[in-house]
């Protein structure tokens, strides 16, 4: 037989907090496993083993109420699973176990992983986003580690209350739970954790977004701004244009154009974000916007990287720098809504729409309900037919 309980150390310091222990006695043999859990002694209740809730601190007993529970859940799995085994074990080998699994079951540690794993296979910005979900939900746990099989539907259903007693938008929620729920599944199928579904209550969805994109005459205005004597806005302006003229091109997809990318009047990439390669009909406007700056000596096209080394922070600072100007633009033509380069993307969608191009040469995914069906519909069309009405777009500016 194996006792597990919950002992409290009182400091030998006057006034200040105590210590929480497990004692493990098994065979008679008696070992203490220290935690970083400290109260005073009068929030500990030595009979029921549990923590007293009141005063100030309330919400830090709760927390530690919380991962007391877990560690003394995990610390009788633990033990059932040497019993199981069938083999001669110690109190010893309970707490060594019970520490090796901590760290493998960590959502902290195991998250930090996968976001390690996706830099290694190159997709820095999905493993930026990743971190972000990450910061989000360790500020709503106060910095609490939480191991994966405590990962509950109540515990996700106060992170959605958190989030939105701050305002985040619905879809933002959505997507810091869609990562979390998608980083929980990987440790399922890993067996780190039995599937409890804690993602079923709350939103995962995709609400449809303020329309973000502006007419063709809104677009034609913007291209005949004098901006000879304003560069910063001539420049915000043009990568404006560019990504327009290229079928809505991501900011990160133009950063990273190799001039080995354009043969033959031929402009070919690979997005960034899924992998999937796309050719565009090098055009007239494309390649005037290309001249008005000097030759990148880097082997970029545009003048985003100009310097080898540090990529990712000159395509993080000319970003924000391009969408800081295109607010400038914004009042210039006196828009109700702020440009921004994703606005390209959907006005380039928009205006496909407007000249009735087929949903599957505009790309449903681009900003609509579905990535997935933009990649089947893209993976199954000959290139000339999206040409060809890239071509009819451009020529109404």
């Amino acid at each position: 037989m194996t006792s597990i309980k919950v002992k409290f150390r009182p400091s030998t310091v006057d006034g200040k907090e105590g210590s929480l222990y497990f004692q493990i006695i098994h065979n008679r043999v008696v070992r203490q496993m220290n935690t970083d859990y400290k109260v005073f002694a009068d929030e500990w209740d030595a009979e029921s083993e549990s923590i007293v809730i009141n005063g100030n601190r309330s919400n830090l007993m709760l927390g530690i109420q919380e991962r007391l529970s877990w560690d003394v859940a995990r610390l009788e799995k633990v033990v059932s699973t040497l019993e199981t085994a069938h083999r001669r074990f110690t109190a010893d080998d309970v707490i060594t176990l019970f520490h090796k699994q901590t760290k493998e079951s960590s959502l902290l540690n195991f998250m930090h992983g996968v976001i390690a794993q996706l830099k290694q296979l190159g997709k820095i910005r999905t493993s930026e986003t990743y971190t972000a979900t990450l910061n989000s939900f360790m500020a709503f746990r106060e910095n609490q580690d939480v191991p994966l099989d405590g990962i509950s539907s109540d515990l996700m259903l106060l992170y959605e209350a958190h989030l939105k007693a701050r305002d985040v938008r619905m879809n933002t929620i959505s997507f810091y739970m869609r990562i979390l729920r998608a980083v929980y599944n990987r440790a399922v199928e890993k067996g780190l954790t039995p599937q409890n579904n804690p993602f079923r209550h709350v939103y995962t969805g995709v609400d449809k977004t303020v329309k973000r994109a502006i007419p063709i005459k809104t677009i034609k205005e913007l291209k005949e701004l004098d901006l000879s004597l304003k560069p910063s806005l001539d420049f915000a302006r043009d990568m404006f244009l560019f990504s327009f003229y290229t079928r809505g091109m991501s900011f990160i997809d133009m950063a990273y154009l190799r001039k080995s990318d354009l043969k033959n009047g031929i402009l070919t990439y690979r997005r960034r974000k899924t992998g999937q390669e796309l050719t565009i009909k090098w055009e007239k406007c494309m390649n005037e916007i290309i001249a008005k700056y000097p030759e990148n000596k880097t082997e970029f096209i545009l003048p985003i990287i100009k310097e080898p080394g540090n990529e990712r922070k000159q395509y993080d600072n000319a970003l924000h720098l391009v969408n800081y100007y295109l607010k400038d633009l914004s009042e210039m033509l006196q828009l109700q809504r702020p440009l921004t380069m994703y606005v390209a993307r959907h006005s380039w969608a928009s205006a496909a729409k407007a000249k009735n191009v087929p949903l599957s040469v505009i790309s449903e995914g681009m900003g609509h309900d579905s990535e997935a069906t933009t990649q089947i519909y893209l993976a199954s069309l000959e290139t000339s037919v999206v040409d060809k009405a890239n071509k009819m777009i451009l020529g109404l500016l």
